[in-house]
């Protein structure tokens, strides 16, 4: 097993907060806040790997920003 897992995170522009998805695994959480989905991203691991040996070692956040522009 991979000693770490990386999720993308992106700002909810529309209704707010926070989504943090896992590349290359079907993990997916959300919080309103960025604290809040550090909370929510450890807590999904801990699902998602219920062996702890399995378990990746370091957890990396991805922040991705779109940026929209109008000409």
């Amino acid at each position: 097993m991979s000693s770490e897992i990386i999720f993308e995170v992106r700002e909810d522009e529309t209704e707010g907060g926070y989504t943090a998805s896992a590349l290359g695994f079907g993990i997916h959480t959300q919080g309103e806040t960025m604290e809040e989905v550090r909370s929510m991203v450890k807590e999904a691991v801990e699902c998602y790997f219920e062996d702890e040996a399995e378990s990746p070692s370091v957890i990396r956040l991805h922040f991705v920003r779109d940026e929209v522009m109008a000409r």
